[in-house]
């Protein structure tokens, strides 16, 4: 099955109607200016050399040469040979709370943020594990299941906002299920959680779940964002601190101890997020106390390349253009033919002499 390495660079095919309206408004311009000169016996003899039908040619080649190379940027790729990679590893959910609240700037540049560069870490590091991902407000929301695809899980990570799950909230109980629903039930271990979020709105369910899941072998870890004192939110819409019924500034605060007792009851680990690096630290070395499993993955090892054919394809192109001249091609008055036998015919030219 074929694919494009870099979809995104196809984008460049949108340019083609603005390529289209330029050589229309050229050819109008060109009419204009036959218009303006009056005479068409004038008009005919200046652009008797001319030809429509080779400047048209000509476009066309350009076009289907940009076509060609935005392809090419593209890299049209078709998988090679397939591998069976064993490794050992454990399932683990990532689950990123993306309420309003993770918009509050007590820890730089804002708690959202500061939890997607943890989770860019752990992606790199826990190379044989299989990751999924889960966000969560008012809802929770599925967003990738488990998948040794690294690179996936890091361009959701990085789409991640508030924007993504409008219904307010923190529903931890609710997005705890949804991860849970990943794993294999039929295993009693191998499962982690890693839960990041301020726990600022207090989930009476989030416990009783946590206990739950901690039966089926699952381990919750969770990662305080934010500060006990709390910080003021920026409404992303108006750039506005955000107000309550009584017009009052809400000031949102770093719920610990729920964050906490959801570790507690799993055997897991709880971590406020200060510092990137031994936050990272921290929560390997727990994700490596888990025991691991033999994952089985068929992926595809290589890729081959078929850029470099449609390169070629718009450089033969843009010579042929170059080369294509848009004059008429006419023989001068007394050039001599060859015949098929290669001898030389004259031609036809009547010589006129003063009597």
């Amino acid at each position: 099955m074929f694919r494009f390495q870099h979809i995104e660079y196809l984008l460049g095919l949108a340019a083609l109607p603005i390529l289209g309206g330029l050589f229309y408004m050229l050819m109008r311009w060109k009419k204009k200016a036959a218009a303006r000169i009056g005479d068409p016996t004038l008009v005919k003899q200046l652009t008797s050399n001319f030809s429509a039908l080779r400047f048209l040619i000509k476009f066309c080649l350009v076009t289907l040469a940009f076509i060609i190379l935005v392809l090419g940027a593209g890299n049209l790729q078709k998988p090679g040979a397939m591998e069976n990679v064993r490794r050992q590893g454990v399932d683990v959910m990532l689950v990123l709370d993306v309420s309003k609240s993770m918009l509050a700037r007590d820890i730089k540049p804002d708690r959202l943020e500061k939890a997607k560069q943890l989770l860019y870490r752990l992606t790199d590091k826990l190379e044989n594990d299989r990751l999924g991902l889960v966000l969560f407000a008012g809802r929770a929301y599925m967003q990738m299941p488990l998948t040794t695809d690294h690179g996936a899980a890091r361009m959701y990570i990085q789409d991640a906002s508030p924007a993504v799950v409008p219904t307010q909230g923190t529903v931890i109980a609710e997005a705890l299920r949804m991860a849970n629903s990943s794993f294999n039930s039929k295993e009693r271990k191998y499962k982690a959680i890693v839960l990041l979020s301020d726990g600022e709105d207090h989930d009476p369910d989030a416990l009783k779940v946590a206990k739950q899941l901690a039966q089926g072998g699952v381990m919750i870890n969770t990662v305080g964002i934010g500060s006990p004192d709390g910080s003021p939110i920026v409404d992303p819409n108006t750039g506005e601190l955000k107000k309550d019924d009584q017009g009052q500034t809400v000031i949102s605060k770093l719920n610990e101890a729920e964050l906490q007792q959801l570790a507690d009851a799993s055997n897991g680990r709880y971590i406020r997020l200060d510092n990137i690096d031994d936050a990272e630290i921290t929560m390997t070395q727990q994700l490596d106390s888990i025991e691991k499993k033999a994952l089985n993955d068929a992926e595809f090892i290589d890729y081959n390349s078929y850029f470099q054919w449609f390169l070629a394809a718009a450089l033969f192109l843009l010579l042929t253009e170059y080369f294509l001249t848009e004059r008429h091609v006419k023989r001068a008055p007394g050039q001599k033919l060859r015949d098929s036998d290669g001898k030389v015919q004259a031609t036809s030219v009547k010589l006129q002499t003063s009597s």
